[in-house]
């Protein structure tokens, strides 16, 4: 009894392990951005996972499927990325659900999407109105892209003829009370730097601080609150 539970603990580890592996080999737009294909393979592979976890008596056969399927989606993504005609076949091509004012009913039956879910998707997307929506598309992920008419496109400062600075995207320089040296000089900054900032806010020490973030010469503090103070509202 007590083997078999050490065995299971193995494989269990073992799987995980090279779950993990394949999933790296794979890429990122395995858990980002699944077509039918990703999904195909991340559950097969995710299945056959969970069962080289409980297999006692052969292992290796789960573990050699879980790398097929892997090297076999490598191969087919690198052919992807090279043929278009490939990419039309494994992963399809955007279809027009909405443009001009028009509804196209025959793309909504090849997408297998009602109204409602369609009218859901434009909500979330913050569209109540299909009054303000020029194009909507059915992405070969899942999701939809939305073009607004122009008169309903929030402004920018293009449309004022203004020139803003361009903002630079913030670090994190303080995390969970750990000073990210790294991360600050990548900034072009450091510690020096860092604690005159903090001075000069009136913040507190950097192991008192639960993020900071660094955006040019500016340091935004966010510090940690052990205490809930009045007017919280989880206090109900």
């Amino acid at each position: 009894m007590l083997q078999d539970i050490v065995q299971v603990s193995v494989t269990a580890a073992v799987s995980l392990a090279v779950l993990f592996l394949l999933t790296k080999l794979m890429g990122n737009k395995q858990v980002s951005q699944l077509n039918i294909f990703d999904y195909i393979v991340g559950i097969s592979i995710g299945s056959i996972a969970a069962e080289m976890a409980t297999e006692l008596e052969k292992p290796l056969q789960p573990l050699c499927a879980m790398v097929i399927y892997a090297v076999s989606a490598f191969g087919i993504s690198i052919w992807m990325n090279k043929s278009v005609k490939a990419r039309r076949i494994l992963a399809g091509k955007p279809l027009i659900l909405l443009d001009g004012g028009h509804l196209y009913k025959e793309n909504f039956k090849k997408a297998r999407m009602n109204l409602n879910e369609f009218l859901m998707f434009c909500r979330i997307q913050g569209y109540f109105d299909l009054g303000q929506v020029q194009t909507a598309l059915l992405e070969h992920n899942g999701s939809i892209s939305i073009l607004p008419i122009s008169l309903q496109r929030p402004a920018t400062p293009a449309d004022f003829s203004m020139q803003p600075a361009q903002e630079l995207m913030p670090t994190p320089v303080v995390m969970d009370g750990c000073v990210m040296q790294g991360n600050l000089r990548k900034a072009g900054k450091d510690t020096a730097w860092l604690l005159h900032e903090l001075k000069k806010q009136g913040s507190p020490a950097p192991e008192e601080i639960f993020l900071a973030m660094s955006s040019g010469n500016q340091l935004t503090v966010y510090p940690m609150i052990v205490k809930k103070k009045a007017g919280d509202p989880s206090d109900g």
